[in-house]
C-alpha cells in the first residue's frame, strides 16, 4: 500500500493529524469530486435533470456498494444516513407484544433505545445475551437464548462505537438461519476497514454508513436486504412513492427489490460519492487496508501500554482500529478539545454512550482514536507525545 500517494489524494492530510476515521473520515479527492460535479451539474441544469444526466453513475453506485457487501445491486437501498437505514430495517418486522428482541450488551446507543422504544410501545422484550470472559458476546449463550426464547429479531452491531470490538456476527448468522430467525446487524463500523460478506454473516438487513472507515460523505448511508426478507414481503413500516406504487384508491405495491426501503429525496451527489468511495476501497483491496488499519491500532495500544496515566479499555478475542482509553486527571471531551488545538482529531465519549460498557469498565466515558491506512506512525507518535505533555 503506497502510504505517500495514498495521502496525496487525501487534501486534510496536509491540515491535521486526523485519528477520528471512525468518527468521520477524511475524503480522498475523488469522493470529493463526485460531489461537487453533481452539485455543479444541478446548479447548471437543475436538480431532477441532473438525476437523469447522472443515470448511469447512480446506477454504478448501487453495484460498487453491492460489490463491497458481496451481494447485488437489487439488494442494495441508499438513505440519508446508517440510523435511518436501521430504523427502515427494524420498522419492517411486524411486532406483537411478548416477542423478544435479542440484542447484546454492546450495541450502538441509538439502537439500545430504539430497542427500548419499541418495549414502550408494542409490549416486546429487550433480551441481552451476556459477553464471555474475555469480551464481546458469549457466542455459547446467544445460541442457547435464540434456542429457548425464539426471538422475532437478532440485532447486533458489528463494532461497537464505543470499542475496539468485533463481534463474530458470522457465527450468530449461522445460528440465525439454523432456526429461521430475522437477523438485523449494524455494519456502521466495520464497512471500509476490513471485508465484509453479506451472504456470509447471513443477515437480512445490514445497515451501514459512508463517512467512516468507507471514507465517503456526511449525509449518506446504505442498507443490504436479502432475498429472504423481500421475498417473506418485509417492508418499511412507512413507505412513500419511491418505495412502492399507489396503485388502486386502497392499494400499494411495493418496489420488487431492496427499493422499497428508500424514499424520494436525495441529494444524489452523495450517492454518487458514496458509489466512488466503495470503488476506492475495493480496488485498495479490504484484506491490505484491515492489515494496515488494524496495524496501527495494535502499534498504538502498545504504546497506550507503556504510558502511566493511560488505559487502554479495549477487550475482546478480535480488535479493529478503533482504540479507546480513560486518560489520568482528563474528562474525554475536555482532552478532545486541547488536542483539536494542537492540531489532532480524535473523539471524546462520555456514559450515556455506553451505558452498559463503561459502568463495567468502570469508567465515565473515554478517549476514542481510530486510525486508517493513510494515518502514519510518525502521527502515532505525534499523539503519544501530546498525551504526555497532557498528563498531570
Amino acid at each position: 500500500m503506497n502510504v505517500t500517494k495514498l495521502r496525496a489524494d487525501t487534501p486534510g492530510c496536509a491540515n491535521r493529524v486526523h485519528l477520528n476515521n471512525a468518527g468521520a473520515s477524511l475524503m480522498p479527492a475523488p469522493i470529493v469530486d463526485a460531489i461537487t460535479t453533481h452539485l455543479d451539474l444541478e446548479a447548471s441544469i437543475g436538480g431532477y435533470e441532473a438525476e437523469f444526466e447522472a443515470a448511469a453513475e447512480i446506477g454504478a453506485a448501487y453495484e460498487n456498494v453491492a460489490g463491497l457487501l458481496g451481494t447485488s445491486g437489487s439488494n442494495i437501498a441508499f438513505s440519508e444516513h446508517a440510523t435511518a437505514s436501521f430504523v427502515a430495517a427494524l420498522s419492517a418486522v411486524r411486532f406483537s407484544a411478548g416477542d423478544v428482541v435479542l440484542t447484546t450488551r454492546n450495541d450502538y446507543v441509538s439502537n439500545q433505545i430504539q430497542y427500548l422504544a419499541l418495549a414502550d410501545r408494542f409490549g416486546v422484550e429487550v433480551l441481552r445475551a451476556p459477553d464471555a470472559p474475555e469480551g464481546g458476546v458469549d457466542l455459547a449463550a446467544i445460541e442457547g437464548l435464540i434456542h429457548r426464547r425464539r426471538p422475532r429479531l437478532v440485532a447486533v452491531t458489528h463494532i461497537p462505537t464505543n470499542s475496539g470490538l468485533v463481534q463474530d456476527v458470522t457465527a450468530i448468522g449461522a445460528m440465525c438461519r439454523a432456526r429461521d430467525i430475522l437477523y438485523l446487524v449494524d455494519g456502521c463500523q466495520s464497512v471500509g476497514q476490513m471485508p465484509v460478506d453479506v451472504e456470509a454473516i447471513g443477515c437480512d438487513f445490514f445497515s451501514a454508513t459512508a463517512r467512516k472507515y468507507l471514507r465517503g460523505p456526511r449525509g449518506a448511508g446504505f442498507l443490504y436486504v436479502s432475498d429472504r426478507a423481500l421475498d417473506a414481503g418485509l417492508e418499511p413500516l412507512f413507505p412513500d412513492m419511491r418505495g412502492a406504487d399507489w396503485v388502486a384508491p386502497d392499494l400499494y405495491q411495493p418496489a420488487p427489490d431492496a427499493k422499497r426501503f428508500e424514499t424520494w429525496e436525495f441529494f444524489w451527489g452523495l450517492v454518487r460519492a458514496t458509489g466512488v468511495a466503495a470503488k476506492y476501497a475495493t480496488d485498495l483491496g479490504l484484506d491490505a487496508i484491515r492489515e494496515r488499519s488494524w496495524g496501527l491500532a495494535d502499534q498504538l495500544r502498545g504504546m497506550f501500554g507503556e504510558m502511566d496515566g493511560v488505559h487502554c479499555l479495549d477487550r475482546g478475542p478480535r480488535l479493529c482500529a478503533i482504540v479507546t482509553a480513560s486518560v489520568k486527571g482528563w474528562h474525554p471531551q475536555d482532552l478532545v478539545r486541547e488536542l483539536r488545538a494542537r492540531g489532532i482529531n480524535t473523539t471524546g465519549q462520555v456514559g450515556t454512550d455506553a451505558v452498559i460498557d463503561y459502568e463495567q469498565k468502570g469508567v465515565d466515558g473515554s478517549l476514542r482514536v481510530s486510525p486508517h491506512y493513510f494515518n502514519t506512525e510518525q502521527e502515532l507518535a505525534t499523539l503519544v507525545a501530546a498525551l504526555e505533555e497532557l498528563l498531570p
